[in-house]
């Protein structure tokens, strides 16, 4: 800093410099505040001017609201995978398989002009029967029969079709 030219007084200059900084500063801060506000969800500056540390109280609470639902939600997620995990684990242990099924088993047996599909899969995995009755409809492909079954916490989805050669004869 500049030496004091008037018996301990600083400088003018000085003084101005110290202004303009403490000026920007606040400035600065007023932005960070104005920011800070706009992210509440109740922000709306002409209907209700809080003073500045209402504002900052405001704040806090919100980001502490945001941290008690996330860690809420968190639990709910661990609770509901922990679920799944147990379900999925009583379907394995009470077939005896390792860990937890992830893939659908799929049998298809041919026997003469028929067939015969068998799907075992997870209780929250129907796509696959609408699946597999969509492709027999595609390859025209007649379903004789078809019946679902619970066992445990899988499905046993057994599909009987009649299939048809065209045979085309020219002259």
């Amino acid at each position: 800093m500049d030496q004091n030219q008037q018996g301990g007084r600083p400088s003018s200059s000085t003084k101005v410099e110290r202004k303009i900084v403490e000026k920007n500063r606040r400035n600065q801060m007023k932005i960070l505040f104005s920011k800070l506000n706009s992210l509440l969800p109740s922000y709306n500056q002409k209907e209700l001017a809080l003073p500045l540390p209402d504002q900052v109280d405001e704040a806090i609470n919100y980001i502490k609201s945001l941290e008690i639902n996330i860690k809420l939600a968190k639990e709910k997620k661990e609770s509901l995978m922990g679920n799944k995990k147990r379900s999925r684990g009583g379907w394995s242990s009470s077939y005896g398989a390792k860990g937890s099924i992830e893939l659908p088993k799929i049998e298809i047996h041919e026997i003469g002009p028929t067939l015969q599909v068998i799907v075992t899969c997870g209780v929250d995995e129907h796509f696959i029967f609408c699946e597999i009755m969509r492709i027999l409809h595609e390859e025209n492909v007649d379903v004789i029969s078809s019946n679902s079954s619970l066992a445990g916490d899988s499905l046993l989805h057994t599909v009987l079709a009649q299939v048809y050669i065209h045979m085309q004869i020219t002259f």
